[in-house]
This record gives structure tokens, sequence and C-alpha cells, in this order.
């Protein structure tokens, strides 16, 4: 277990079991000590990417404000354990994220009633579909969410979905034969295969790697093609109506891969919603200048539904 400290949080590297395998997950905490149990804050990340990608940047946040915060990979991803690599499964994820709040809530000191399931992007689908499955949560936060599989497939446009059409083919028919997965990019240049290809899905890759302090080739930045044959049936908004907790929902206005409009129809299902919109497009919440604003409206919406002890 590595572990490190700052002035106002620690934080380790711990293992939960999913299914037989081991997740990567870093736990921070906040280094004062004013008694009570502190809620927690489990988080991962979207399609295809790991923990790695500026993730650390809201826990440490959210751990300087007094949550105890877990974020992890999935299996097969990141620092996870799990084989073959890189395979999505919309199921085996959502296997992870129950595995995970599990985990969480039997962390020395946490308030097993005040458990929030943050997820961006992709597992901001997750997040809504697991809690309108009726997993008992406090509060969701949905950032950029993945509402709509129909939608996703249209954003991506047909002669992008054409490019890894074949290769999806071929890996399905391989995982049925026991070959190794057919991997294609989960982001690249439009006109190039690749399960995002919209103009900013490229660079915008890059500053998140910049911003992290990876360089490229850090992580793999690929997925078994299968997923593409599947995608366009996950729709999360469907459990909308579902969702009984408290949740944010932060929609960018130009976002090419989960588009403004389906967002907002969905989040306008959930009961308890609070619905923010701002300017920029998918890739921009995780960056400055517009990662400033987003942080503050989830600590925000954080203390009002959670009211961890001070720090």
């Amino acid at each position: 277990m590595a572990e490190a400290a700052t002035g106002t949080f620690t934080f380790s590297e711990e293992w939960f079991d999913a299914h037989g395998t081991r997740c990567a997950a870093r736990v921070y905490r906040p280094t004062s000590d004013r008694g009570g149990r502190r809620p927690v804050v489990v988080m991962a990340h979207g399609f295809g990417a790991v923990r790695a990608l500026r993730l650390y940047a809201y826990a440490e946040r959210f751990a300087a404000a007094g949550f105890v915060v877990v974020v992890f990979d999935y299996r097969g991803f990141g620092d996870s354990e799990g084989e073959p690599r890189q395979v999505l499964s919309v199921r085996m994820q959502h296997q992870d994220w129950r595995a995970a709040l599990n985990y969480a809530r039997t962390l020395d000191g946490v308030d097993s009633q005040k458990v929030v399931a943050w997820g961006t992007s992709f597992a901001g689908g997750h997040v809504i579909t697991i809690a309108g499955q009726g997993e008992p949560l406090a509060a969701i936060i949905a950032q950029v969410p993945h509402v709509s599989g129909p939608a996703a497939v249209r954003s991506t446009g047909l002669k992008a979905a054409l490019k890894v059409a074949v290769p999806a083919l071929r890996d399905q028919v391989g995982s049925w034969l026991g070959r190794d997965p057919v991997l294609v990019d989960s982001v690249n240049l439009p006109g190039r295969p690749g399960m995002m290809t919209t103009p900013d899905a490229h660079p915008g890759m890059l500053r998140l790697l910049h911003e992290s302090g990876l360089s490229e080739g850090a992580y793999p930045q690929t997925v078994a093609a299968r997923i593409a044959l599947s995608i366009g049936a996950y729709s999360p908004g469907r459990w909308a109506a579902r969702v009984r907790c408290p949740a944010l929902v932060q929609i960018v206005a130009h976002d090419a891969i989960t588009p403004r409009p389906v967002a907002e129809a969905a989040a306008a299902r959930i009961p308890h919603s609070t619905v923010k919109i701002y300017e920029g497009g998918h890739f921009d919440p995780y960056v400055g200048p517009l990662f400033e604003t987003v942080i503050a409206d989830q600590l925000d919406f954080l203390i009002r539904h959670t009211a961890p002890p001070p720090v």
C-alpha cells in the first residue's frame, strides 16, 4: 500500500474485489479529525479512460473539503487487473461500480448512508443507470453523461461508424472463438478509425494527458472493437425517472459526443435533479478555465446533500 500526504489530505493505493478480479482504488482521506463519520464519493472515468486522466484533480478538491474519496479503474483497464485487457463491457462496468460502492461502505470512518456516485461521460450514464436500478445512494453526479445510445451513434456519423464496423464484427466473432481482442482507438482524428472522432476529441484527449502529467502511450488508448455493436443499445436515460436520490447533471452546450438536447431531456426526468449548463465542449470540464466552475458546483451540491464534518 503506497501512501502519500499533503497538508489537507492523505491518499493510499488500495484494491477491492470485483467478481474475483482486483480493481485498483486510490482512497483519499481528509487529514483533519473533527469526529463523526464522513460521506464518501466514489469516482470512475468514461469510455475507455483511466482514473489518472484528471480524476485525481477532482478527488483532491473533494478530500480537501472533508470527503473521503475512492477513485477506481475498471477491470482490464488502467491499474486494475483483469484479462483480456481493454474489453469494455457495460455489464461488467456496472458490476465494478457496485463492487466499488460496497467497498467504500466498508471503509473506516465512512458514513455508509452517505455514499455518492460520481461519473463522467460514459460513467455519467452508469451512475444514472445504477441509481435508477435501486442502488442505495445519497446522491449522484453525472458530468457530461452518456444518456442515449442512438444519439451517440448519430453523433458519431455513418462514415465513422462504418470504419469500426468490420473490426467490431471480427472482434465479436473472435471473442466467441477465444481469440485476442481486436482493438480500435478510443479517440482518433476525424476520418480515421476510432470510437470518438469528432473534431474536438483528439485535441481534447491530448490536453487531458498533458494536464494529467502523462505522455501519449502512458496508458493504452484503445478498446476492444466489439463495443461498437452494442453501444447503440445502451441508453441510461431510460432509468432517469427511477432515480430517487438527488442528482447533479452537468451539461456542456456544444457537446458533440453527448448532445445537449438529449442530456437535458434525460435530466428533466430525474425527480430531484439539479441541472447546470456550461459553455464549451465535451472535454472542457476536466481542465481550466471551466474546471474551476464545474468543481465549485459539484462541491456546493455535495455539501448541500451530504454535509460532511467541518474540515
